[in-house]
């Protein structure tokens, strides 16, 4: 009768320590949401603000302290369709301008790249790391530096006034977009190369058929990079384009700001629309760019 009591007031304290383990995780978890949600919250914010402020009349103001986060007569959802269809600021043909520059260096990065790194990676010949270490070093050279020799090398080749110089020099490579490619290929076990070797393959089958559909993750990473750094680039496009019907997205955005007069309403509209391909990009590539970010190789 006295071992039923002590076992049923272990069974007890058990069920009462188990009750409060759970507590304190569902605590803990509760803690960890509430502040991972405040902080989206600060994040999102200023794309809130970006979407009132869009929204508001042009009599209205903008900047107001303390912010005035709902228009007080109504909505002008109007204003999106003068942002985009302006004469003046086509940006529906910026973006469609923008779109052809970032597919023309998505094709350059990951065919120019890819091939490089599976050189590097793959193949065993005299010089491979020293040859590795050079193109690293490149990128210690700042784009600065290289934009008035290329200038004037594109522009004596007639080049100016084109998307050519936008484009073309990303079939040259990236010595960023070579090392993770590079470092990730090298994390491939050398008996797939053996293996395809024996099946009849060489090295372009080898590439093609093993190395490049394993490598996706990486190059999904590259894709995202290159995507918004040619969807924002202002410089490049502000270089070599000389036509408004040719401009970029980045370009319209900067002619839209006006040293007097400045259409806020109309400016966060536009930027907001262009916002939305970068955001749709990283919504269907997030699990490869997260997974592709992790599994990068630092093998040596």
């Amino acid at each position: 009768m006295q071992g039923s009591t002590v076992s049923a007031k272990t069974i007890t304290a058990n069920t009462r320590a188990t009750a409060i383990a759970r507590a304190q995780r569902m605590a803990i978890t509760g803690l960890a949401y509430a502040m991972l949600l405040g902080l989206s919250a600060l994040i999102i914010l200023p794309l809130g603000w970006m979407l009132t402020a869009s929204l508001k009349p042009d009599r209205m103001p903008i900047f107001t302290v303390p912010p005035q986060w709902f228009p007080s007569e109504y909505w002008q959802w109007e204003n999106f369709n003068r942002a985009l269809i302006e004469p003046r600021r086509p940006f529906l043909q910026y973006m469609f301008n923008t779109l052809q520059i970032v597919l023309g260096n998505i094709t350059g990065t990951v065919f120019s790249c890819s091939l490089v790194a599976f050189a590097f990676a793959r193949l065993r010949f005299r010089g491979n790391e020293f040859l590795f270490n050079v193109l690293i070093i490149t990128m210690l050279i700042p784009w600065q530096v290289l934009m008035i020799p290329q200038f004037l090398m594109f522009h004596k080749i007639g080049w100016y006034g084109t998307y050519l110089p936008l484009i073309v020099p990303s079939f040259t490579g990236n010595a960023f977009f070579i090392f993770l490619m590079r470092q990730y290929m090298r994390t491939f076990p050398r008996e797939l190369d053996d293996a395809a070797r024996i099946d009849g393959c060489g090295y372009w089958g080898i590439f093609w058929r093993i190395i490049l559909p394993l490598s996706l993750p990486v190059l999904a990473v590259c894709v995202v990079f290159v995507f918004l750094g040619s969807w924002n680039d202002l410089l490049g496009p502000l270089i070599y384009l000389n036509s408004n019907s040719m401009f970029t997205v980045a370009i319209g955005l900067a002619n839209m700001v006006t040293r007097a007069n400045t259409d806020w309403n109309l400016l966060m509209a536009a930027n907001l629309v262009t916002m939305l391909p970068a955001l749709i990009i990283y919504f269907f590539a997030q699990d490869k760019l997260i997974g592709g970010i992790a599994s990068v190789g630092l093998k040596g």
